[in-house]
């Protein structure tokens, strides 16, 4: 005959495993992936709007200081050469523009936009170097047409850009070596040798770019846009008056 304790023991083992095998183990909450915000994604577009911002700042404050100096050298034909003049007058204009486009530039279209800007600038730099240098055209280096948007990786059509863009430069840096200015043309011809120097340097900058630098670059680009518009006034208030 079995002990009475070790059948009471029994009944209540078999009682608690009955309860326990009837529960589910308990599950963490679910979370919704979906639902959580992309901070990532939000502080990037901050980042991008205050850098634009800042820009939109920048490109009025420089405007208001041409409109002062514009009246001043109307009245002293002596303060600059007319193309100076000039070529402030149409980046003033320019400038804001750029800072516009930075509005629609996204990772998708800003290769082209900074291709196309880029070749303009080049091309705006040979005509000024052509002044110098007798009306010479610098040999554009001949090269196949790059492929259609989206037929060839990215580092292939940014490999060719650069070497396109680099046999610019050269060509414009080996017609320089010995052209000549004087009197206020002198400043023009070493503001020409300036802008090559720094298309040299956004040349190499590229060269190793990917598409994740999208926005880099291109605020970048602009930044310094405005660098070159507010350091052109800088100098015409300088020598304002002739000097």
């Amino acid at each position: 005959m079995r002990s009475p304790t070790i059948i009471a023991a029994a009944a209540i083992a078999a009682a608690l495993t009955a309860a326990c095998g009837g529960q589910e183990p308990a599950r963490e909450p679910a979370t919704d992936a979906a639902a959580r915000p992309d901070t990532a994604a939000t502080e990037a577009q901050r980042k991008r709007d205050e850098d634009r911002t800042k820009m939109e700042n920048r490109v009025a404050d420089l405007e208001g200081r041409w409109t002062e100096l514009s009246a001043t050298l109307a009245a002293n034909s002596r303060s600059a050469t007319a193309a100076i003049k000039e070529e402030v007058i149409e980046d003033v204009k320019n400038v804001r523009g750029a800072v516009a486009d930075l509005r629609t530039t996204t990772a998708e279209n800003w290769w082209e936009r900074h291709e196309r800007i880029m070749e303009r600038n080049a091309e705006d730099i040979e005509e000024d170097v052509r002044r110098f240098t007798k009306g010479r055209r610098t040999p554009a280096p001949a090269s196949t047409p790059d492929p259609p948007s989206g037929a060839a990786p990215f580092e292939s059509r940014r490999d060719r850009f650069v070497t396109r863009l680099q046999n610019r430069v050269d060509a414009m840096e080996e017609h320089l070596k010995n052209a000549r200015a004087t009197g206020a043309q002198r400043a023009e011809l070493e503001d020409t040798r300036a802008r090559v120097g720094k298309l040299k340097e956004d040349v190499e900058r590229l060269r190793k770019a990917s598409p994740d630098d999208w926005w880099d670059l291109s605020a970048t680009r602009v930044n310094e846009y405005i660098d070159r518009v507010e350091n052109s006034i800088r100098r015409l208030d300088d020598n304002k008056t002739g000097a």
